[in-house]
């Protein structure tokens, strides 16, 4: 099969005037924090100095897995209980510290102090730390501060606030570019580089950059593409420095990443025809290898519990190219101007929820039982143990899972938990048939 997959008819809404149940309670998310496992990778020559607790510094190590033979470039400055006291001076002791790993890694040129829930309980001022620590050691080193606090928070706006407090120092320029906000992983970077640059759009930036020297300009004449649907806050600061966004859906998906480089060819005056004709061979090879993973999918019931933001657009790829069947879609956090185009294109009547109240989504998921749930690590055993297959939400973060490469992978994600259940239970069933 090498149809491509069509665009969604104009005059269809889906869910863009849908009714959204709010929930507040009890909430099953990491914090904020375990941005630092992809974002300390992306940025290469950056330090995440954590300013937490011993809690803080076991979540980091276990989340990002420490290689025996390569030092990390993140670590925590352990607030003790001297500090939460109040008998220590903390800003003496975080100068301290900070000054003693500049000098032990001399090839840091951004560190990042990143607040946490003790450091923000005690009132610890971060912001006024990295000001004046990012006046004793430029230009050598940056040093910059945002929250990761899981307080109120879901864990992808660490990625959010990180890329927030990084876009009030970039470069100014009146350059026209197109700007692609996010941090993808490199393979992916680069495909997205190469199909814009085939299209035709030369001037092609990167937020993050891979080094702090390579971080983008920007300007009034900057146009920005989300490649996260968690960077409202980031999307907020671009735009107060003058920057346009460009309205798209997610790439995520053959769809969804063919609309997105339409947008983006729109809005450098590049006809979509051009884009068709770049794309065709990679769309093709996308929608043929979706055939196997449809064959296992089409049909099936799924449950999404909030956890990511991601939730939106992974949904609409599931029921619109691989004919899966949406019980809820629940979600952290709606932003509707930026979901307006994933919204228009999930199914209408699809059962849509914004923030958590676990007991209660747990009662709904029971209710449903649908051949997969979606949940954060803390739910997926005990779930499991109730006879429900289910995919951890946080591989959708870990795994490269943007564009025409990998949406196939994407789809095997969701895929191989069904299969594995589908052969326990013939296991079962083998010793009663003989």
């Amino acid at each position: 099969m090498t149809a491509v997959i069509p665009l969604l008819p104009a005059a269809a809404d889906g869910c863009a005037s849908a009714p959204v149940l709010k929930e507040r309670g009890q909430r099953e998310v990491f914090c904020g924090l375990t941005g630092i496992v992809w974002l300390h990778r992306k940025i290469q020559d950056a330090f995440f100095l954590v300013v937490g607790s011993r809690t803080c510094a076991h979540l980091i190590q276990s989340a990002a897995g420490v290689m025996i033979f390569a030092e990390p470039r993140f670590a925590t400055a352990i607030l003790d209980e001297r500090d939460l006291a109040g008998l220590a001076d903390a800003n003496d002791e975080l100068d301290r510290v900070v000054n003693r790993l500049l000098e032990r890694r001399p090839d840091i040129k951004t560190l990042f102090l990143v607040g946490s829930c003790p450091s923000e309980v005690i009132k610890l001022d971060l912001a006024r730390a990295a000001q004046r620590l990012s006046a004793q050691f430029l230009p050598r080193v940056r040093v910059l501060n945002y929250s990761g606090s899981g307080i109120e928070t879901t864990f992808t706006q660490g990625e959010d606030a990180c890329l927030a407090c990084l876009v009030p120092v970039l470069p100014v320029s009146d350059a026209p570019v197109l700007l692609v906000v996010g941090a993808l992983p490199d393979v992916v970077e680069d495909q997205f580089a190469r199909l814009l640059a085939q299209i035709g759009i030369q001037q092609v930036s990167f937020l993050p950059a891979r080094h702090s020297h390579q971080m983008p300009a920007i300007g009034a004449n900057t146009q920005f593409l989300l490649a996260q649907p968690f960077l409202a806050n980031t999307a907020r600061a671009l735009e107060g420095r003058g920057a346009t966004r460009i309205a798209a859906p997610f790439p995520i998906g053959v769809e969804g990443t063919t609309a997105w480089l339409h947008a983006a060819a729109a809005a450098f005056g590049i006809a979509p025809d051009t884009v068709d004709r770049v794309t065709a061979s990679a769309r093709n090879r996308a929608v043929q290898a979706l055939q196997r993973q449809r064959e296992t999918l089409a049909g099936k019931r799924i449950f999404f519990f909030p956890d990511s933001q991601l939730e939106l657009p992974i949904a609409r790829f599931l029921t619109r190219e691989l004919g899966m069947q949406l019980t809820e879609v629940g979600t952290p956090f709606l932003h509707r101007e930026h979901m307006a185009q994933e919204l228009a294109w999930l199914p209408a009547g699809t059962r849509l929820s914004e923030g958590q109240h676990v007991e209660n989504q747990l009662d709904r998921c029971r209710a449903e039982r649908a051949d997969i749930t979606v949940c954060g690590l803390g739910l997926a055993n005990p779930l499991e143990a109730e006879g429900l297959t289910t995919k951890w939400a946080i591989e959708l973060v870990f795994t490269p899972i943007h564009g025409y490469e990998q949406a196939a992978d994407l789809a095997e994600l969701f895929a191989r938990p069904l299969r594995r259940a589908a052969l326990l239970q013939h296991d079962r069933a083998s010793p009663q048939a003989a």
